[in-house]
């Protein structure tokens, strides 16, 4: 057998780990092993083992890879554009798989919280600025709609009621629901959270629009102002 007919050693792992992802769709692999199986999406003729242990090391989790964003992949050895790509396309396949299960649901969203949270940190939490959200809702609470309504700094974003109606409005919403992300992961609302939420909440109740809840949100926990009687729907 000639040299080039020697096939690298990397590919018999390589088949190995693909055969176990179809027994189990990667339930039992370690994010690091699914992480892999991408990589060689993007890098077929290269042994990613290696890559994908170091892109785990440097990011925390399989989540945290697909959500960095390109500067900081770029700057890891061995990624380059075409894999930079394959990993946002999943991650704009995890959101909008997510949107869509939320959008699916039968019931009153009320009554799907853990869709909607799934939705909300799928689609906000590694934001490394605070972003405000807007959920539409119709009379029977079934989500119609969502909109980024704005980008702020590491710890803070602004929002004025009138652009909260204003979009509603336009939206032919009959409830919404409110939702921004605590980049440094405490979910606790700030003082002027709960001001411009009051503000919000004030103006929505005076042209008849329900403000459902108000949602902060992190990788690992989320606040409702809604659970914690804030709002004056649950009066």
């Amino acid at each position: 057998m000639t040299k080039s007919n020697i096939k690298p050693d990397y590919l018999g792992h390589r088949e190995r780990l693909r055969q176990r992802f179809l027994l189990s769709e990667g339930r039992d692999m370690a994010d690091y092993e699914l992480l892999e199986l991408v990589l060689t999406i993007a890098l077929p003729r290269r042994d990613v083992k290696p890559l994908a242990k170091a892109l785990i090391s440097d990011f925390g989790s399989f989540a945290g890879v697909i959500n960095a964003n390109k500067e900081e992949l770029c700057a890891i050895d061995g990624i380059k554009e075409n894999t930079v790509t394959v990993l946002k396309i999943i991650n704009a396949a995890l959101q909008r798989t997510s949107w869509q299960n939320l959008q699916s649901q039968d019931g009153p969203i009320i009554l799907n919280i853990d869709s909607l949270i799934d939705y909300c940190r799928t689609g906000m939490c590694y934001s490394d600025v605070e972003e405000f959200r807007l959920i539409y809702l119709d009379s029977k609470l079934h989500v119609i709609g969502q909109e980024t309504m704005q980008k702020g700094t590491i710890n803070s974003v602004a929002i004025h009621p009138r652009e909260v109606i204003k979009a509603a409005m336009s939206n032919r919403a009959s409830a919404i629901i409110m939702v921004h992300n605590h980049p440094s992961g405490n979910v606790q609302p700030s003082k002027s959270d709960v001001a411009m939420t009051e503000r919000i909440d004030e103006a929505c109740e005076s042209i008849g629009i329900r403000l459902l809840d108000h949602l902060v949100v992190s990788n690992k926990d989320y606040y409702s102002f809604a659970q914690h009687c804030l709002l004056k729907s649950c009066s």
